[in-house]
């Protein structure tokens, strides 16, 4: 907060006035709501969705990278992830032309969906058509019809025209799927956009990915992912939490520091006080909703420190901090 004089600069106060006035945002009602009803109702069924786990530690793009990037990587300690943009028969033209990356929170929860269907069905051929209409509507929370659909579809199609690479190193093993996600169907859309949006009947996942997806499964709660639907980082965050904090040794907490988080989560935050903010913005969300996460936030690097080494003055400079992670419960309150 600015001072000036010993007074408070009204411009660090008046957003926080605008607040107390109206009330919460959509956004923030949203999460409150969702807080709310799990408290309320502690023993209500949970509907799951699924994310890969190395999806849970590396990320596709927040926001589309352009039609000129064809190639998208992220590494994170050691697990690898690399998505190279495909190609699809254009019915037009009569010839391959090129699809661009999957990008958004779109893309990352209709992947969920694919895996939740596929694991529920246990089959790799899955019915999608009825269950992806209302997975829009439910989770997503769009109507099912015109440009909303139209930019579920475009991002189904980029998911299934990309070829992915996972590569995790566990427990000494070095575990490797180079693949596509979706086998081939009909992306493309009628002419007239005033027609329906059809879906293709059923789609396939490849044989690689569905063996790792059978072992590497994360569960997710789907009303906790709709209501992080506005933000792909909020949602990225929440799957890595998910993922890690149950598996936190009970004794031992973990320290994550901003930099190895902003080497994570920081695509497209040049400055780190930039990312720093942003992050704790979306954690404070994941946070309103999975409540028995177990955090601590350190807001800033601690002051350096000089010490007496051998007759010399040393200045020391200690580790930057970002989260402390303590073993935590899932947000899921029965694993599968």
């Amino acid at each position: 907060m600015s001072k000036e004089k010993g007074l408070t600069h009204i411009r660090s106060v008046l957003p926080k006035l605008v607040r107390a006035i109206n009330g919460p945002t959509p956004i923030e009602q949203r999460l409150i709501d969702g807080a709310a009803f799990r408290i309320e109702n502690p023993d209500a069924a949970q509907s799951l969705l699924f994310q890969h786990t190395v999806l849970c530690q590396t990320y596709l793009p927040f926001r589309d990278p352009g039609d000129e990037a064809r190639t998208w990587e992220r590494l994170n300690g050691n697990v690898h992830l690399k998505v190279l943009a495909g190609e699809a028969m254009h019915p037009g033209q009569g010839r391959l032309v090129p699809i661009g990356l999957p990008f958004g929170p779109k893309a990352r929860m209709i992947l969920m969906h694919i895996n939740q269907q596929a694991l529920q069905q246990k089959n790799p051929e899955i019915e999608i058509q009825s269950s992806l209409s209302k997975f829009v509507s439910r989770t997503l929370e769009l109507a099912s019809h015109g440009r909303n659909m139209r930019t579920v579809k475009e991002q189904l199609a980029r998911l299934s025209a990309a070829s992915i690479r996972l590569g995790v190193v566990k427990d000494g093993h070095a575990i490797t799927v180079n693949s596509q996600i979706v086998s081939a169907f009909d992306i493309w859309f009628p002419k007239d956009e005033r027609q329906r949006v059809l879906w293709p009947s059923t789609i396939r996942l490849s044989l690689d990915y569905w063996e790792s997806l059978k072992a590497h499964a994360v569960p997710l709660d789907e009303d906790h992912i709709a209501r992080l639907s506005h933000s792909a980082l909020a949602l990225d965050i929440y799957a890595w939490l998910a993922n890690r904090l149950h598996r936190v040794p009970a004794n031992k907490p973990i320290t994550v520091s901003w930099p190895a988080l902003h080497g994570q989560f920081g695509q497209g935050y040049n400055r780190l006080n930039n990312f720093r903010a942003a992050f704790k913005v979306a954690l404070k969300e994941v946070l309103t909703l999975y409540k028995t996460a177990r955090i601590d936030l350190h807001e800033e690097r601690q002051a350096p420190r000089i010490s007496l080494q051998e007759g010399k003055y040393v200045l020391r400079e200690p580790p930057a901090k970002g989260l402390t992670l303590y073993n935590s419960p899932s947000p899921i309150s029965r694993r599968p």
